[in-house]
């Protein structure tokens, strides 16, 4: 019976050293306050240009980034390949609307994909939409508004940025997951994903568009998904989370007016995650899953599924997801256990990738029980470690 309470398990990738500063980190994100005067004095170190890689990279970073380029994260990936763990490097620098800074993304994204099509221990390609455009088109093409001929230009150059990416993806065999987005801008993503999808997945799912189920309309929209992959004889790739925006989603929805696109409580959220979990596994033949999860229940759940409906663990149409330094105990007693298991593995420079570490700790912080789940992990492990002497 699998179980997520086997802290040996668990934590058996890291040294005393790695479990003490998990457990010092944990308790510091468990303190709103402490967590709050560090996103103020990072914002403000940032904003000034002072040094912050003394203070960031030995903690922080080093527990949640597997380094600054794709070369310093091979020892994660390597180390997480000793545990039957696989690797995802997400290219984690918050994107510019320049065209410099598009064109920078859009070629190391290329090179993860590369990367990746030569490392069996990564599995897929990801990256996020929002870094290939502006924000502003996105936006008015999700809104069925009219561009601008410059907007009309850019529309496309997105189309093709998204192209050539899953157009690399397919050639070097890799299949690419698309992040989701802001409710604003997901219109336009699911029209280009789903064009990607139609072209590149006919053998196999290739690109992966993301369900975010705290809105009350995915499960519904995923059905339709599936239909038009029968319809039109390709394979759909599905990547579920729970989503990331939910604050500033429902901010907006009362400054602009519509209706709240997310779930009124986290219960209704569960269900239709579980239930679009349930609608894949009944749909495998035509279905591609990749759980990011780090629900303890979403987890096990979709083991149940994959059992009752005979379908092997290691079957690469199931796969299960965690960030790198969180949840653990769910990642490696997954893969111990012999299921596909591949921790997003962020990467980037210090100052660059410092939004993404505030993000992390501000959800740590606020996703009731993450925290204290860490945190009991992680004593009862360095107990068990101290009465084995």
């Amino acid at each position: 019976m699998l179980s997520f309470e086997n802290t040996e398990i668990a934590f058996e990738s890291k040294t005393n050293k790695d479990l003490n500063r998990a457990y010092f980190l944990f308790r510091m994100i468990a303190n709103n306050t402490l967590v709050q005067i560090g996103k103020r004095m990072s914002n403000f170190a940032m904003s000034a240009r002072l040094p912050v890689d003394w203070a960031v990279k030995p903690t922080i970073y080093k527990h949640f980034v597997g380094g600054e380029t794709i070369e310093e994260c091979k020892k994660a990936v390597r180390l997480l390949e000793k545990f039957n763990a696989k690797a995802i490097l997400d290219y984690s620098v918050e994107g510019t609307e320049s065209v410099e800074g598009i064109n920078n993304a859009l070629e190391e994204t290329l090179r993860t994909v590369e990367n990746a099509g030569a490392d069996p221990n990564v599995p897929f390609a990801v990256f996020k939409p929002t870094g290939f455009t502006r924000d502003s088109v996105l936006e008015k093409v999700s809104a069925g508004e009219t561009l601008t001929e410059e907007e009309k230009i850019e529309a496309d150059n997105f189309r093709a940025r998204v192209r050539r990416l899953c157009q690399a993806a397919f050639d070097h065999n890799i299949p690419i997951l698309i992040d989701a987005e802001d409710y604003c801008y997901q219109n336009f993503i699911d029209e280009v994903v789903d064009e990607n999808m139609e072209h590149f997945n006919k053998e196999k799912a290739v690109v992966y568009n993301t369900y975010q189920m705290y809105r009350w309309d995915r499960l519904e929209v995923l059905k339709k998904a599936c239909e038009r992959a029968k319809e039109r004889d390709y394979f759909l790739g599905a990547k579920f989370v729970r989503g990331a925006y939910m604050e500033r989603e429902r901010r907006r929805a009362t400054e602009m007016g519509y209706k709240d696109p997310i779930h009124p409580n986290k219960e209704s959220t569960d269900r239709d995650y579980n239930l679009a979990l349930k609608f894949c596994v009944e749909h495998i033949d035509r279905i591609y899953i990749f759980n990011g999860t780090h629900n303890e229940y979403s987890s096990l759940y979709l083991t149940e599924l994959m059992g009752k409906h005979n379908i092997p663990k290691d079957d690469p149409r199931c796969y299960f997801s965690q960030l790198y330094g969180m949840s653990d105990h769910i990642s490696f007693n997954l893969a111990h256990a012999g299921y596909n298991v591949a921790k997003y593995l962020p990467y980037g420079p210090v100052k660059s990738v410092l939004p993404y570490l505030i993000r992390r700790t501000e959800e740590n912080t606020s996703i009731a029980g993450q925290t204290s789940r860490e945190l009991s992990l992680i004593i009862r492990e360095r107990n068990r470690r101290k009465a084995a002497k």
